[in-house]
């Protein structure tokens, strides 16, 4: 489960600091040309080379030269630092012009770049977003990401469950990535290497005949993937099954035929 959740701070500060009020600025630091932005990248920088737990009040203010009771006046503290953290990730994501294309590659044009996102930021699919951090970023991404399903004849509530159902697998698969990454640096061996030296291990106490469904179809699987578990196979099988679930909510719909999203008229393309 993941240990950090954004919105866990103070939320009138966070809110203040997401959209940069003015009366953020009022208190200034003692080095000069310390600002908001730069104790995001600092920690974002932190989190992206050691993790999420390595970002400390403290870290961050080492990173940037200062002592940390300097930051407190940017920043209060770690929760609001990481609602700041993942809205200017959110703020930076490369946006995929899609406009008249087929719905179909508009919604992997947003499944693709959320998995960037979690390729250049590993600590933010950690990240609980049950309560999002409401910044720029977060609605910037929000708008843009709606537009893939804009037009389709789906009403506002069944845009927004596709939408949470497609970032809800894309962060998944991310996570067990992560996992599988973390198991072979941790065990110093790949997955070949690792059925290698266990495979004799378990035939010494598996009956086959006991569960020869799980034997057949989980060798099958092993040596098609080449291992029990295969991050890519996984993200790239499952896509297309949530697009397959999309199209079957999208045939239902009475306005499909005549759609009137400025996308085009091939928006209803399988």
């Amino acid at each position: 489960m993941p240990t950090e959740r954004t919105s866990s701070g103070d939320p009138a500060r966070t809110l203040q600091l997401l959209w940069r009020d003015p009366s953020t600025n009022r208190r200034r630091g003692p080095r000069r040309g310390l600002s908001i932005d730069a104790v995001v990248d600092a920690a974002t920088a932190i989190a992206d080379a050691e993790g999420l737990d390595a970002v400390t009040m403290r870290g961050v203010a080492k990173e940037l030269g200062v002592v940390p009771m300097t930051l407190y006046t940017y920043v209060p503290s770690k929760a609001e630092l990481l609602d700041l953290m993942l809205d200017a990730a959110y703020a930076r994501m490369p946006r995929t012009g899609t406009a008249g294309q087929p719905w179909r590659q508009r919604v992997t044009a947003v499944a693709e770049e959320n998995k960037a996102l979690y390729e250049r930021h590993p600590w933010a699919a950690a990240v609980s977003t049950a309560r999002p951090p409401l910044g720029p970023g977060q609605m910037s991404k929000y708008e843009h990401e709606l537009s893939g399903l804009d037009g389709l004849g789906l009403s506002d509530v069944e845009m927004d469950d596709c939408l949470t159902h497609l970032l809800t697998f894309v962060q998944a698969c991310a996570r067990a990535d992560a996992d599988v990454r973390a198991v072979r640096h941790d065990s110093a061996l790949d997955d070949q290497q690792w059925w290698e030296l266990n495979a004799p291990l378990l035939a010494r106490v598996l009956d086959e005949n006991a569960y020869p469904t799980a034997v057949r179809v989980g060798a099958a699987a092993g040596a098609a993937h080449g291992s029990a578990y295969d991050p890519a196979h996984a993200y790239s099988f499952g896509l297309q099954r949530v697009l397959d679930s999309f199209a079957a909510l999208i045939g239902r719909s009475a306005d499909v035929k005549t759609p009137t999203s400025p996308h085009g008229p091939d928006v209803t393309a399988p």
